[in-house]
Order: C-alpha cells, then structure tokens, then sequence
C-alpha cells in the first residue's frame, strides 16, 4: 500500500504541471489582460470595456513590441498615455520578459508554493486565499456533509421499500429540489428568512456578525450556525437527488444478488444483511464520487451563493480574478483546487480499502 501510495504522490507532479501549463498558454493569448486593465485604469475607462479590443480603423498599435514578441497595449486608453509609462506597466507585470521566461519563474516559484502578489489588490496570493478559506470550507464541508448524512440513509430505505408510496413522494419531492435553480432558491430564502420581503430570521451578509469576538463561546456557535443556515440551505437542496438516487439503485443492485439469497437463506436478520453485507458493496460507487462533489460544492457550485448571500469566498475571489486578468491569483487558486481534487482522489482510493479489504491497489499490474 506504501509503494502505491507513493506512485499516487508522484503522479501529481505531471498531472499539475500539465494543467498548469495548457492554463497558463491559453490564458497569455486571451484578450484583455492585466496590462490592459492598468491602462483602462490610468485612462479613466470603465474596465468592462477593456475585453473590446479595437478592431479596423480603431486599432492603434503601441509601436515596438515588448522582448517577449507581445504588444505593449492594443487598448484604446492608451492613446493619451506616454509609451514610457506603458512600457513601466508592462515592466511592472513582468510582460517586458518573454514568455517561456515568464512560464519557468512561475513553475519555480510555484514549487515553493510562492503564488506572488496579485496585481490589482496589493497583497499576496497566499494572504488572499488564506482569508477566503473559512467562507469556502464552511461552505463546502457543511453542504457536503448534510447532502450524505441525508441521501445516504434515504436512499437505503428507498432500496428496501422499492415501489412504495414512501418511495414515490420521496423521489417526488427530491426531483423537484433538484429541478430549482440554486441561485433562485437562494433568492427565495433571502426574500422569505433574511427581510426581503416578509421575515428577518437570519443574518444575510458575511459569515460571522460584527460583534463575534465579544460573544460567548455559545453565541459565537449559534451566531456562526445563524449566518450558515441560508447558504448551505441554498447549496443542499439540489444536491439530495442524484445522491439518494444513486445510493437506492446502488443497493438494489446488490440487494438481487445470490450471497444475499445465501445470506436470507441462512436466516440472518434483514438489517445485518444490509449493513453487515450489503452496505459495504453498496458504497463503493458512492466513494467514488466524493472527491467530485466536495470539489464542487467547495468552488463551483458557491460562487452562486457567495455572490447572493454576500460572503467572500474562494468560487468569488476566482470569479473577480479571472475577470481582472489578476494572473497570479488566477493561477494560485487553480494550482489549489487541483491539488487539493487529486489528493482528494487518493483520500477516496484508500477508503476503498477500508470498506471492502479485498481491494488490494498494491496488487494490481
């Protein structure tokens, strides 16, 4: 298992260097970059228009390309600005070196998980990302947490009594929930819990209330609690069908198979054949895809409700980043997600072994 372990860890090395590397490629080619942004900026232009390059007669070349190959700017702001402080721009960002050059700082850098500083917020990716954290593990761990302490124990006993009315207005219920937007449900709850429209129950912006350091140990546990209850609500809702649906079909596969028989035949109780037998089976297919939806409910599938319920969160700082063209924020957070889904990977590789000790990874060719 050791040796196995340690193929998994070196494997990581190639699979990061390669999404890094196409991310990084395909970003330095895509319009409107951070250089664009600081002449947007500078020129006293709305930077939601620094995407639009100028085209035909409202192009205007800089001149002299960087030592990179790469224009100074191709962005209309800069008409009214001198070409030394361009060039002081694209030195400031590091665009006056060539792009390979540019590519093998970043992975030396990277090794030493030293993201830089992001290039419009004046503070380090590192101290970024580390305040953002707790919005997102909040968030994520939570949502991920209710949607299979909830789907698990349901889709076992939608298994056991398959074709029921029970069965039925479950699926019934769950499939609607899924078939409701995240953010308008999200919506909904700030109009109907946070003084939308009708009650004022819960808190609606940040994760903690002003006051939280001079509350008791209680008050700061239901003051966090408070402030988590619409958000993780949100991100749930949807999340019980596909699991729950899952977990049955998962079970009534195994329910129909001959060591089940075996085992009735036997005259073992109903519930030891599900849990002492069955369940292992069962949950090997719901392992499997835990690294995915933690990942998911952990980045993607909060931006949403970050947004919504204004809380500032890794999905949003991603979100702001990607629209900045802030590079080394871009890049810190992808190299984050995708280290943390590949050891997530192994995590959920080795609790195979756990529940069903015939898997041996170590013995395969």
């Amino acid at each position: 298992m050791l040796a196995y372990i340690a193929r998994r860890l070196l494997f990581i090395i190639p699979t990061l260097l390669a999404i890094i590397t196409t991310n990084f490629f395909i970003v330095q080619i895509a319009p409107g970059g951070p250089v664009d942004q600081a002449v947007a900026e500078m020129s006293g232009v709305d930077s939601n228009m620094v995407m639009e390059r100028i085209s035909g007669q409202g192009r205007r070349e800089t001149g002299d390309t960087s030592e990179g190959g790469e224009k100074r700017s191709a962005y209309r702001g800069a008409r009214g600005l001198d070409p030394e402080v361009i060039e002081e721009i694209n030195k400031r960002f590091g665009f006056d070196k060539p792009i390979h050059v540019r590519y093998f700082e970043m992975l030396r850098r990277y090794l030493a998980f030293d993201f830089g500083d992001s290039l419009f917020r004046g503070r380090s990716v590192v101290g970024l990302i580390a305040d953002r954290m707790p919005v997102s593990i909040s968030l994520g761990l939570w949502s991920t947490l209710i949607i299979y302490l909830v789907s698990i124990p349901l889709g076992v006993r939608k298994a056991v009594r398959n074709g029921s009315r029970f069965d039925l207005w479950t699926s019934t219920v769950i499939i609607l929930g899924s078939a409701i937007p995240t953010f308008l449900f999200a919506v909904l709850l700030v109009i109907l819990f946070a003084g939308g429209s009708f009650l004022k129950i819960f808190p609606l912006r940040g994760l903690t209330s002003v006051n939280f350091q001079d509350l008791s140990y209680i008050g700061k546990v239901l003051d966090y609690a408070g402030h988590l209850v619409l958000p993780v609500t949100a991100m749930t809702i949807g999340g019980f069908a596909t699991l729950s649906m899952l977990t049955k079909n998962s079970f009534l596969d195994e329910i129909n198979k001959q060591y089940v028989m075996t085992a009735r035949a036997k005259g073992l109780a109903e519930k030891a054949i599900l849990f002492k037998h069955v369940f292992r089976n069962a949950m090997l297919l719901i392992i499997a895809g835990f690294p995915a939806a933690f990942i998911s409910m952990f980045f993607t599938g909060s931006l949403f409700i970050e947004v919504i319920f204004s809380l500032e969160g890794l999905g949003l700082l991603g979100f702001e980043a990607t629209m900045q063209r802030d590079y080394p924020v871009m890049f810190g957070t992808l190299y984050m997600f995708t280290l943390l889904g590949l050891l997530l990977g192994l995590v959920s590789d080795l609790m195979y072994t756990v529940i069903d000790p015939r898997i041996d990874f170590e013995g395969r060719k």
